[in-house]
């Protein structure tokens, strides 16, 4: 007969006793994966490694999600956070500020940097796997915002007419991710509004004649 305690220890290291089930365990699970991203990256990431971080059997992670591409997909579009709304303070420099300030939030939080392990470890094979997730959960969203405050300025009259081209809003997310993957450094406060007041502003004030 296989007692509570034999059966206790039968069970892999580090996965609990309790039963978790359906929305529980795979919060847990996509949760362990995001981690496991952000720490030891998409080469270090292991199916045993997201299980036991879980706190559950291996079985329970191949049941729902049959690989690992799979497994992160899922992982990253859960816990992507969203950027919904544009900033409005009233003049386009300070939108620009707090806008970016939300970028960089989002680049180095958990699954900024899980999303990043992605972009930067993966082959070319499995990182077009991710391609529709990252223009959909973050360029895309990323560019809508940024358009949006842009255009609030030509309302006001802060920003010229015909400052709406797409290279203008590829400007800053190019730098900031620069920064971070080419320096392995995070803008600060202070260089964030240089970037804006020395670079940026320049390109999108009215010409004078």
């Amino acid at each position: 007969m296989v007692t509570s305690r034999s059966a206790a220890a039968a069970r892999p290291q580090g996965v609990s006793s309790s039963r978790r089930r359906g929305p529980v365990l795979e919060r847990a699970i996509l949760e362990a994966a995001l981690e496991q991203l952000s720490t030891v990256g998409w080469n270090g990431l292991t199916m045993e490694g997201v299980a036991v971080g879980a706190r559950t059997g291996k079985a329970a992670v191949y049941r729902r999600w049959p690989s690992k591409e799979d497994l992160v997909a899922d992982a990253l579009q859960a816990g992507l956070p969203t950027l919904d709304e544009a900033p409005d303070r009233g003049s386009v420099r300070e939108d620009l500020y707090q806008l970016c300030r939300r970028v960089r939030a989002a680049m180095y939080s958990k699954p900024g940097f899980a999303l990043r392990a992605v972009i930067h470890e993966c082959d070319r094979e499995a990182a077009e796997r991710f391609h529709g997730l990252i223009v959909s959960g973050v360029i895309e969203p990323t560019t809508r915002l940024f358009r949006e405050v842009v255009q609030r300025g030509i309302r006001r009259g802060d920003v010229r007419s015909d400052a709406t081209d797409d290279l203008l809003f590829d400007v800053i997310p190019a730098m900031m991710m620069y920064r971070a993957k080419m320096c392995a450094s995070e803008w600060t406060d202070p260089e964030m509004a240089a970037m804006i007041d020395q670079i940026l502003l320049p390109l999108l004030r009215p010409r004078t004649t």
